[in-house]
């Protein structure tokens, strides 16, 4: 398991345990232990105490009266609080290997990518079905949410020490990593919360998770083609948060595409 994700589902896996309430994670004479909540006096497991310290020192828990507790940041980052958007589901294919390091582009097989397919596959005017700004920006997105760790979690042992500086994590230690994954999670949450809540749904299963869009419609039961038209919009939205330049034709093909449904018809999002 890579630095990053080795830490980044330690993290996870405490907040979310502490979320869930079955466990408190107190302070003692011997340093941090995870108690069950319901036997506060038993010995409890022992947590290593740097761990905690860069937890508490990032502002994913806060300590109370010799309890340390999530944040609200805490919470949104094990994926327990309220995001802008939903964040679920499983990945259609084999995703990017996490053990990559800040600014560079996790690796993907495009020949799997829905994304990349409708780069390359050409409309009846011979234009690409997305513009390149719609692609990057997909991109983008699909890199951070490999480096926020946003895939499904990794089961972390919580009793160990963290993960220590290696070869593998390019010389920087598991607190570097965990910065470098907060911070590509918060600007997923902020790239999907431009985009709309109604619209992130869809943005993830297909830029994150890789889902065709056959799949996306049938999820969601959805009329066909539908969803590229949903797409469009999201990607247009997503394209403008990057602040990325749009083809002369234009990131969203959907002003050109002619309903098959009646006059006042739109796609159903629900669930998105």
């Amino acid at each position: 398991m890579s630095v990053l994700r080795e830490t980044t589902a330690k993290a996870r896996e405490l907040l979310g345990a502490l979320a869930e309430g079955d466990v408190r994670l107190v302070a003692g004479d011997t340093g941090w232990r995870l108690v069950p909540s319901r036997a506060p006096d038993a010995t409890g497991r022992v947590v290593d105490a740097g761990f905690v310290a860069m937890l508490l020192e990032r502002g994913l828990l806060h300590d109370i009266d010799g309890a340390a507790l999530p944040t609200k940041r805490g919470l949104r980052f094990a994926g327990v609080g309220k995001l802008p958007t939903p964040i679920a589901g499983k990945p259609k294919t084999a995703r990017a290997p996490a053990n990559i390091a800040q600014g560079e582009t996790p690796a993907v097989n495009h020949s799997e990518s829905p994304i990349a397919w409708l780069r390359r596959r050409k409309g009846r005017d011979g234009e690409p079905l997305i513009s390149a700004a719609a692609f990057q920006a997909a991109e983008r997105l699909r890199a951070d949410y490999t480096r926020a760790g946003l895939m499904p979690r990794v089961t972390a042992d919580l009793s160990g020490s963290a993960p220590r500086r290696g070869r593998k994590a390019g010389g920087r230690g598991p607190a570097d990593m965990l910065d470098a994954a907060l911070a590509a999670h918060d600007r997923v949450r902020r790239a999907l919360d431009d985009v709309g809540g109604d619209l992130a749904g869809l943005t993830v299963d297909v830029c994150c998770h890789l889902k065709s869009l056959g799949d996306v419609e049938r999820e969601r039961g959805w009329p066909k083609r539908s969803a590229k038209v949903v797409l469009d919009l999201a990607l247009g939205r997503l394209a403008r948060h990057y602040g990325l330049s749009d083809d002369a034709r234009g990131p969203h093909r959907a002003r050109r595409l002619h309903h098959w449904g009646s006059e006042d018809y739109r796609p159903r999002v629900d669930g998105a």
